[in-house]
């Protein structure tokens, strides 16, 4: 289902057939929590996820969040971010209470999130730091895209190796 906010100008929207994936891909690519990220990865997590585009009236893309769901016990909370020429406008704030008031996210048990820069932010939506964290686990690879990048390098024409001998 689609959902739709507006306010002062701008629009949230849940369309993905919106979302402009050049602004994402751009903002993302450079981001510390994903850097080289393909275009490809972009669309696919998009694809998987619940989907926020943030929109002027004019219809150009200023932010983006995404929401990964079972709509039933667990959301995680990812790629969120407004462009500088938007912050300080109470965007971010918008967001996530538009996040939290769409019907498919009501009453999970489990909110999670990762970031180094936002925490006042997310404590202001109920967001607190892990209250056990002996009982959480992670595989983290934060240099995957760079190896993935790599990884297409060597399987380019010239290489000596054959897509088989890769796979």
């Amino acid at each position: 289902m689609k959902h739709e906010f507006r306010k002062d100008g701008y629009i949230i929207s849940t369309d993905k057939e919106l979302l402009q994936f050049d602004v994402i891909h751009d903002f993302l690519k450079t981001s510390y929590w994903s850097p080289e990220i393909p275009m490809d990865v972009v669309k696919r997590a998009a694809a998987g996820s619940i989907a926020f585009g943030i929109y002027k009236d004019s219809g150009e893309q200023v932010g983006y969040a995404r929401a990964i769901s079972d709509c039933a016990t667990f959301a995680y909370l990812a790629d969120v971010f407004i462009l500088e020429p938007e912050r300080g406008k109470g965007l971010s704030k918008w967001l996530m209470e538009c996040i939290q008031q769409l019907p498919e996210l009501q009453n999970l048990r489990r909110w999670m999130l990762a970031t180094r820069d936002a925490h006042g932010l997310y404590a202001q939506f109920g967001f607190t730091p892990l209250d056990n964290p002996d009982i959480m686990m992670q595989i983290a690879r934060p240099n995957i895209y760079k190896e993935l990048s790599e990884l297409v390098i060597e399987r380019r024409p010239h290489s000596p190796f054959t897509n088989s001998q890769l796979n």
